[in-house]
């Protein structure tokens, strides 16, 4: 039997949990609303609600660099992006039977998390400090977010000037397309109030319960003997990133496959810029050892991977499912042994 000790703590960690994922729930829907309000497309509104969702595994990232903690900070970051790549896209077609997606929207997305990846792993393998790793995230993001802010009926306005907008205008269009319908905004001036008031809380909310998962986990780790980047990218990384796997399973049982493909490329994004580069920048970032190089590379190997057979086959089947299920349980007993 645990001691009294480590099950008060386990508890705390739960509860924790339970809170950070609850409130980032809340966060998601209410921001999606506000995005609607404002006159985003659905690719841009993915990008708002991708980073709500994101936002238990970037405080817990944050409170842990603060702490000088750095392996868990990696952990988190790089960890969630691992689970984010086997579980949302693997699990989204194992439940589905099949993701079917348009080539143009796996280029247009598979860009942006090429140069996250770049990004991510130059950094903790000690190529690039980390304000040139955040110079080059935001050197891909920011014309990305541009694009899919804009949408495909003002880029559409612009296609006469060039092929390059015409075939922007066809990927987000072929994104919007897949990405449903928009939900109803917040009536009126006082229903933005009230959006505005419960995205303040949640995020409240998500901050300090975040921080709670961070530390009373690190003690758990410290207690059962465990490495922090086995805490950071397993633990913290698994429990932070179960909202995104959960509606990404949805999704793809409705057909939706650019918004699973966007959903896990945006959130791994977010992650990095807003969870490691970030910070990082303003905290500062020690070694994260050789355990956050090994998640850096799984980090990538998967990435790329997934996009190759994304444009390849023009979707992701039951076969690949399988596999990156089975890669992600090779990645934790690897980062675990």
């Amino acid at each position: 039997m645990p001691p009294p000790s480590l099950t008060a703590d386990a508890v705390t960690f739960g509860l924790g949990a339970a809170a950070a994922l609850a409130a980032s729930a809340v966060l998601a829907r209410r921001l999606e609303r506000l995005g609607v309000g404002l006159g985003l497309s659905q690719a841009g509104l993915g990008l708002v609600t991708a980073l709500a969702a994101d936002s238990p595994e970037i405080a817990s990232s944050v409170t842990a660099l603060q702490r000088g903690q750095h392996a868990v900070g990696v952990g988190v970051v790089l960890g969630s992006n691992v689970f984010n790549l086997a579980w949302l896209l693997g699990l989204g077609a194992l439940a589905s039977g099949r993701i079917a997606l348009h080539r143009r929207v796996v280029v247009l997305e598979g860009a942006l998390a090429c140069v996250m990846v770049a990004s991510a792993l130059l950094l903790v393998s000690g190529a690039l400090p980390v304000g040139a790793a955040l110079a080059l995230a935001l050197a891909g993001f920011a014309p990305y977010a541009v694009v899919v802010s804009l949408g495909a009926r003002t880029l559409g306005r612009l296609q006469q000037r060039g092929r390059a907008s015409a075939w922007l205008a066809g990927a987000v269009r072929e994104e919007d397309v897949e990405l449903g319908p928009l939900p109803v905004p917040a009536p009126g001036p006082r229903g933005l109030r009230t959006d505005l008031g419960a995205v303040a809380l949640c995020l409240g909310a998500v901050v300090v319960a975040s921080a709670l998962m961070e530390r009373t986990g690190t003690v758990i780790g410290a207690r059962l003997g465990a490495p922090a980047i086995v805490v950071g990218g397993v633990m913290l990384a698994a429990v932070t990133s179960l909202p995104n796997a959960v509606s990404a399973v949805y999704l793809a049982r409705r057909g939706r496959g650019a918004a699973v493909l966007s959903e896990a490329m945006n959130s791994n994004g977010l992650n990095v810029i807003a969870g490691l580069l970030l910070p990082g920048a303003i905290v500062g970032l020690g070694a994260a050892g050789s355990g956050g190089i090994d998640v850096a590379w799984w980090y990538a190997a998967l990435t790329v991977s997934s996009l190759a057979v994304a444009a390849s086959r023009r979707g992701l089947g039951r076969l690949f499912g399988t596999g990156i299920v089975l890669a992600y349980v090779a990645f934790v007993l690897t980062l675990v042994a």
